[in-house]
């Protein structure tokens, strides 16, 4: 839980990022935009790639837990892979994502190349819940399900941030064949 203020730094951001990107974007700005001074924003974050870091902690990771709640199935298989399809979509159509993606992709780079984030550390807790509960219900194979899991994630992700490289491919065949890869891949 983040306090009112935080919350409208994150807010103003979020608006400051939509129009003008991030380059262009900056504390003294965000401040005005929160109707915050600018010591209250610098207490809170040292610089702007943290504030930007926990925007989308904020903003994915509640998109994350809006699939989490809305998509089911019978199994843990089927929650599993229907909810990694839901998110690729919704990750794909999110502003934010798209504006990092479209105007500045090497702000996401960190993601993919050297660390695990707060979102894809939230999204690991949910694959490994997923994969033992289908362990559980034997719809998913043995396994170290935090192996499983991690796997799963590297998957998407790869759906995620290189779907739009292949522009003869249809986004929603290319959606429903990580389906198909994940449930393969998981099934006993």
């Amino acid at each position: 839980m983040t306090d009112p203020t935080t919350d409208a730094i994150l807010d103003a951001t979020r608006a400051s990022v939509a129009h003008f990107g991030v380059r262009r974007t900056t504390l003294s700005d965000i401040a005005r935009l929160a109707g915050v001074s600018r010591m209250s924003v610098y207490r809170r974050y040292p610089d702007l790639t943290a504030l930007i870091r926990d925007l989308m902690t904020r903003e994915f990771g509640a998109l994350m837990d809006e699939i989490d709640a809305n998509v089911n199935g019978p199994d843990g298989r089927t929650r599993l892979v229907a909810r990694a399809g839901a998110a690729v979509r919704a990750l794909r159509e999110h502003p934010l994502l798209r504006k990092l993606l479209e105007a500045e992709p090497e702000l996401l780079l960190p993601y993919l190349l050297g660390r695990v984030g707060g979102t894809q550390r939230h999204g690991l807790e949910l694959i490994a819940r997923d994969v033992a509960e289908g362990q559980a219900d034997g719809s998913i194979r043995a396994g170290d399900a935090r192996i499983l899991a991690f796997s799963v994630m590297l998957a998407t992700q790869s759906f995620l941030f290189s779907a739009g490289t292949f522009e003869e491919v249809e986004p929603e065949a290319a959606f429903e064949e990580l389906g198909r890869l994940l449930d393969a891949a998981l099934r006993p």
